[in-house]
C-alpha cells in the first residue's frame, strides 16, 4: 500500500531574537516525523534557509529559488524523496492595495512547483504563500480579497496544466479562510479536493490585541488525484502545542502545521 505524506507550515522565519532557536527546535521536530515532503513558507532570510536545510538532516533534498535576501516567495520545500524538477512561478497580480502589503510585494510571492516520482506515480507539490488580507474581511468588494482572487485564478491554471496522471498537491498559507467564496471558487476552478473540508479549527494564532476574526483556517493541503485504486486522503493539524525553547515554552510558529497522507492500492487505473 503506497503512502505519500506531506506537512506544510508557515514557519514564521522572520528575524527576531528567538527565531534561530525556535527554527532549530522545529528542525528537530521535523526530523522525528515520517513525512516525505515538507513545505515551508515565510523563510525570510538566506541565513534561516541555510539553518533549516542544514538542521533538517532527515530531508537531504531541498528546492528553492535564490532571491535577493531570501528564497523567492519565502518558500522552501524539503524532501526525503529525490527531486525530479523544480521551478518558481511568480504571481503576476501583485497589486499593493495599502502600505501594509508592501512586504508581500517585496518577497515576490508565488508558487514553488516540485516534482517527484514515487511508487510509479508522478507527484507535483505546489508550495505557495499568497498575499495577506490585513483587514480580515473577505467579501468580494475587499481590495485584498480581489488580489487573492486573481492569484488563485493563476494557481488554478497551474494545477490544470499538470499532467492528468499526476498527483497534484497545493499546500501552504493561502491567507483566506476555509468556507469563503475564494475557497469555493478555487476548488471549482482547480478541481482540487480539501481533505479537511468543513473543519473550522484555526491554523493561525491571532497576535495579542488582534481581533479573533484573524484566527481562522487559512493553511491547506489540497489534492487533485488521478484514478487510483483504493484512494484514501487524510489530513490533520500538527504542532498545536507549545514546546520548550531555550528554557521557555513557545509555539513553533504563529501557524499550525497541516499534515496530508495519501494512500492507494495500485498504480493509476486506465480509462475505460
Amino acid at each position: 500500500m503506497p503512502t505519500f505524506s506531506l506537512l506544510t507550515l508557515n514557519c514564521f522565519g522572520v528575524p527576531t531574537p528567538t527565531t534561530r532557536a525556535r527554527l532549530l527546535m522545529l528542525a528537530d521536530e521535523l526530523n522525528a516525523r515520517d513525512d516525505q515532503v515538507i513545505c515551508l513558507q515565510e523563510v525570510q532570510s538566506h541565513a534561516y534557509r541555510r539553518l533549516l536545510i542544514g538542521a533538517c538532516t532527515s530531508y537531504p533534498n531541498a528546492a528553492y529559488i535564490p532571491f535577493v535576501h531570501a528564497p523567492k516567495g519565502g518558500l522552501l520545500t524539503l524532501a526525503r524523496l529525490p527531486i525530479a524538477a523544480s521551478e518558481f512561478m511568480l504571481y503576476t497580480i501583485r497589486h499593493v492595495p495599502y502600505p501594509l502589503a508592501l512586504m508581500d510585494w517585496l518577497l515576490h510571492k508565488g508558487v514553488l512547483a516540485t516534482q517527484f516520482e514515487y511508487a510509479g506515480l508522478r507527484i507535483v507539490v505546489l508550495n505557495t504563500h499568497m498575499h495577506a488580507n490585513y483587514t480580515g474581511v473577505w467579501d468580494r468588494r475587499n481590495r485584498y480579497a480581489w488580489v487573492e482572487g486573481k492569484q488563485l485564478h493563476e494557481l488554478a491554471e497551474i494545477v490544470r496544466a499538470q499532467a492528468p496522471e499526476a498527483l497534484v498537491v497545493a499546500a501552504g498559507d493561502f491567507n483566506f479562510p476555509r468556507g469563503s467564496w475564494l475557497y469555493y471558487t478555487f476548488l471549482s476552478e482547480s478541481g482540487m479536493t480539501d481533505p479537511l473540508a468543513g473543519d473550522s479549527r484555526p491554523t493561525v494564532r491571532a497576535p495579542l490585541n488582534f481581533a479573533e476574526r484573524f484566527s481562522l483556517p487559512i493553511d491547506f493541503t489540497l489534492v487533485r488525484a488521478p484514478k487510483l485504486a483504493g484512494l484514501r486522503l487524510t489530513s490533520e493539524l500538527r504542532f498545536t502545542e507549545q514546546v520548550l525553547v531555550n528554557g521557555r515554552t513557545r509555539f513553533l510558529s504563529d501557524h499550525i502545521g497541516v499534515e496530508l497522507r495519501v494512500e492507494w492500492d495500485a498504480l493509476p487505473l486506465e480509462d475505460s
